[in-house]
């Protein structure tokens, strides 16, 4: 694996050679050249929490959209980031 000077935690790790399953284009090509396979972690981690918290069907495009927005927010630290809501608990209407 190539180490990556992470945009994310600043530190020089192992990244990837292809993009993560499940990512493509622009966004797959950035986490290959930006981010390290341990921020990567971090976020699956944080994506099945919101997964789990708002009870989201993947099966929804809507709920696909709104794990993109959190993930970019998440690896290259966008202003979309938001705070889990729990009064949003099972929906993702906000």
């Amino acid at each position: 694996m190539p180490d990556v000077t992470c945009s994310r935690c600043g530190q020089t790790r192992a990244g990837f050679e292809k993009p993560p399953i499940g990512v493509t284009g622009a966004t797959g090509e950035r986490i290959v050249r930006d981010i390290c396979q341990d921020c990567w972690g971090q976020w699956l981690r944080q994506q099945t929490m919101l997964i789990n918290h708002y009870g989201l069907n993947l099966m929804d495009p809507q709920a696909r959209t709104f794990l993109a927005r959190q993930r970019d927010a998440f690896l290259f630290k966008t202003d979309l980031t938001d705070q889990v809501d729990t009064s949003k608990q099972g929906t993702i209407n906000w």
